[in-house]
């Protein structure tokens, strides 16, 4: 079919064949059903089969893996996961030069870009990621700890428009899995323990992200993770091989599908698939993206979703930059198989798009042995393709780089991040500190500069009024490039760590503020701190701001902070307020202790 270019001049463009004329699929005047059935019944499996393969792209960077052109033009992939990013210019012309390799594709094909979180304060190159130009707020967990339902969906919106104005249409988010293992690596990630508190969170979220209905102005959200990465036994994490199972020792299985449920009823596009092992269910024993009960037998029967269903990244074939990083597949419960049984049990499991993955001929040779019908791709490109046409991407997939530089950033999401991250404070113990110019103050993780702001900065404890510090919630550091960046194990601070602590709090009055990315033993601290604060991801001078009561902390815990690891260990993973005697209650300082 002879056809021209598609260039981007700043107007809506259209594709003409030679003669002037729009395939059906090129015509915005049709609905998006009859432009989806025109446009499949043209394509070849293997165009279909790029279609279905998720890859990753670093913009800009083609040195150390395939190119984006080589991905578009020879293999027919047109989904991308973003990991680093360039600013918002640099990032808008990337999104529009691929979307001119797109365009000189036999089909024309627009490229779907896709990204874990970018504006929070954890960077993870597995999960979420930190810097440029984005506007900040907490991490998903401060969220929850706001409980402001209409709060919450003006900020994604906010997100969301930031994501669109560069190119963006797709989150790898919002995660619906529940913080009821104290232990998580991946709690900020979450809303919560509580299910009814997060179901109303999350379900702000994506109505903040895609609007009422997904359209144009949306960016479509990915749920994740189906059917929930909460009760991860011992509180490992399933990207590694020693966490490969959640289990279900309370026979709470329903509990954790309580916030999908809300993201089903207010229409999330897509879904991603958990890593892991489901034990101590009715669901067969194996990974999630090769579990036919899961994804068929809840989510297509039980639940009628009928959305793309995304797998996890590199489940199959695990992820290479050479000289840089190589990880392991993820493809729990099934490695005695063979590569191609693999991936034909996922498509009989009910997935539609390999997430992280550049082998489409897998796909291909699934259907060209017979192991998997034309049909079932079908389905699955139908559904890849009804996204691309409702995101108005077969209309205009261009954004403008000088419109990208002026939204990205600006003063006004900038101030709304900060809200939020104010919002998001809660206050455990103490009272304010009142403050005064002449005040002696020393601070730790604190910018000076900010800190001189409340006071005198002095350099040693001992010559202070007063002090302020802040420090992460403890955790057990793994080796590994990309184990490090989880926090895993102990929620406890390590015993010089507490004397420190201690010792410091009886040298000078102190407000100790805690990064609470997960659980955290604060018993001791508690007991010694002149107040004790915990953040979810806040600029210094807000922390501040808080500990001298210039500004309320009206937060709320998310989750019950456990008064020992002897608790946390004889707990349940998939029970909620499961911890014995925990120091503080979910909802602390409203709930009762």
């Amino acid at each position: 079919m002879p056809r021209t270019l598609r260039h981007h001049d700043g107007t809506r463009f259209r594709d003409l064949n030679h003669n002037g004329t729009m395939e059906p699929y090129e015509d915005p005047r049709l609905p998006i059903d009859e432009r989806v059935a025109d446009l499949l019944g043209r394509m070849t499996l293997e165009e279909k089969a790029g279609l279905m393969c998720c890859g990753r792209m670093i913009p800009g960077d083609g040195a150390r893996r395939p190119s984006g052109a080589e991905l578009i033009a020879e293999r027919g992939i047109n989904t991308f996961g973003l990991t680093a990013m360039p600013t918002p210019v640099e990032m808008a012309r990337w999104n529009n030069h691929v979307q001119d390799l797109a365009a000189a594709t036999r089909l024309g094909i627009p490229v779907t870009l896709a990204s874990d979180p970018r504006h929070g304060f954890t960077e993870n190159p597995a999960t979420a990621f930190t810097g440029g130009a984005f506007s900040r707020g907490p991490e998903p967990i401060g969220l929850a700890a706001t409980d402001d339902p209409a709060l919450v969906e003006e900020y994604a919106a906010a997100m969301a428009a930031e994501l669109r104005a560069v190119g963006v249409r797709v989150a790898i988010h919002p995660m619906a899995d529940l913080a009821t293992e104290p232990r998580k690596p991946r709690t900020g990630g979450t809303f919560g323990e509580d299910a009814d508190r997060a179901a109303r969170i999350l379900a702000a979220y994506i109505r903040g992200f895609q609007g009422e209905r997904l359209g144009a102005d949306s960016v479509a959200c990915m749920t994740k993770h189906f059917p929930g990465g909460g009760p991860q036994e011992n509180g490992e994490d399933p990207h590694f091989a020693y966490g490969t199972r959640t289990v279900y020792p309370g026979g709470n299985l329903d509990y954790h599908l309580k916030p999908f449920e809300a993201a089903f009823e207010v229409g999330t596009a897509q879904v991603m698939t958990c890593y892991s092992i489901p034990v101590g269910t009715a669901l067969a024993e194996v990974g999630s993206s090769f579990n036919r009960d899961v994804l068929t037998g809840l989510l297509r029967e039980r639940y009628g979703f009928d959305g793309v269903v995304c797998s996890d990244f590199n489940v199959l074939t695990g992820m290479e930059i050479p000289g840089v990083v190589a990880l392991p597949a993820r493809n729990w419960g099934v490695e005695h198989l063979s590569l191609a049984e693999q991936a034909a049990m996922m498509l009989h499991a009910g997935v539609d798009q390999f997430g992280g993955e550049t082998r489409s001929d897998l796909i291909v040779d699934a259907v060209r042995s017979g192991a998997v019908e034309e049909s079932r791709i079908d389905a699955s490109a139908r559904r890849i393709l009804r996204d691309k046409f409702r995101l108005g991407l077969f209309d205009d997939p261009y954004v403008d780089p000088e419109v990208a530089a002026q939204v990205v950033g600006h003063p006004t999401r900038t101030e709304l991040g900060r809200r939020v991250q104010r919002r998001s404070l809660v206050r455990l113990t103490g009272d304010a500190f009142a403050a005064t110019p002449r005040h002696r103050l020393y601070v730790e993780n604190i910018d000076p500069e900010v800190a001189s702001r409340y006071g005198t900065v002095v350099e040693r404890p001992e010559d202070a009024d007063l002090a302020v510090i802040r420090i992460d919630a403890p955790y057990e550091p793994r080796e590994g490039l990309l184990e490090r960046h989880f926090h895993a194990g102990s929620l406890d601070f390590s015993a010089a760590e507490l004397e420190r602590l201690r010792k410091l709090c009886a040298t000078v009055p102190t407000a100790v503020d805690v990064f609470l990315d997960r659980a955290a033993i604060l018993t001791e601290l508690a007991g010694c701190a002149a107040a004790l604060l915990a953040d979810f991801g806040a600029d210094d001078d807000l922390v501040l701001d808080a500990v001298f009561g210039n500004s309320p902390t009206p937060g709320t815990l998310p989750f019950d902070l456990p008064s020992s690891m002897r608790a946390v260990e004889e707990s349940r993973e998939d029970v909620p307020f499961d911890t014995r005697d925990p120091l503080f209650r979910c909802g602390h300082p409203h709930a009762p202790r």
